[in-house]
C-alpha cells in the first residue's frame, strides 16, 4: 500500500480533524497501519514474538502522543507530548531494525526512512513549542535561534552530577 493508497482511505473522522492538518501525525497513523502488518510477519518467526509486541505498542503510541499533544493548550504541555511521540519513534525505528532479518529489505529501508522523516519533523515541532511556552511564562518574546545559541552543548552537561538520594528513616 502506498502512502497515497492509504490516505485516500482514511476516514473522514481523522481528515476533518484540525490535527490531520499536522504531518507527523499523518506520517505517524501511516506508519502505525504499516507497523501492525510488520508485526504479524514478526509474529510468525518465535525469535521475534516480543519485538512484534513492542514494534506495535511504540508505533501506535507516536500519532496518539502527537494527538494528545495537539489537544493540550499549553504549549509546555504540548512540547511535552511531542516528546513522547519522538521517543516513540526512535524505539519504533529500533524494532524495526532488529527485525530487519524477517522484514524485506526493502521494507526494513522504507519503514526506517518513514520513522526518521517523523523524528526529523518531531525535532522542530518540540522547539517550537518550546519557544511558545517561554513566550506564555514571560510574556516576551524570544527568538528560536537565541535560545539554541544559549543551550549548553552536551559537553559540558556531561560533568554534571546529581545529588544522592537520602531515605530517613522514622
Amino acid at each position: 500500500m502506498t502512502y497515497h493508497d492509504w490516505l485516500a482511505a482514511v476516514p473522514r473522522t481523522f481528515t476533518a480533524d484540525p490535527v490531520w492538518n499536522v504531518e507527523a501525525y499523518r506520517l505517524a497513523m501511516f506508519a502505525a497501519d504499516l507497523a501492525w502488518h510488520d508485526s504479524t510477519k514478526l509474529l510468525s518467526d518465535k525469535r521475534t514474538l516480543g519485538l512484534s509486541d513492542q514494534l506495535n505498542r511504540s508505533a501506535g503510541g507516536v500519532p496518539s502522543d502527537i494527538a494528545e499533544g495537539y489537544s493540550r493548550q499549553s504549549h509546555k504541555d504540548q512540547a511535552r507530548f511531542y516528546e513522547y511521540a519522538l521517543g516513540s519513534a526512535r524505539e519504533s525505528r529500533n524494532w524495526i531494525y532488529q527485525g530487519r532479518h524477517i522484514l524485506a529489505e526493502r521494507v526494513t529501508a522504507h519503514r526506517l526512512e518513514l520513522f526518521s522523516q517523523i523524528i526529523r519533523l518531531l525535532l522542530t515541532m518540540i522547539p517550537n513549542e518550546r519557544a511558545n511556552a517561554l513566550r506564555e511564562e514571560s510574556g516576551e518574546s524570544y527568538s528560536l535561534n537565541a535560545l539554541l545559541q544559549a543551550a549548553v552543548p552536551f559537553s559540558e552537561a556531561d560533568g554534571l552530577t546529581h545529588a544522592p538520594r537520602t531515605t530517613h528513616q522514622a
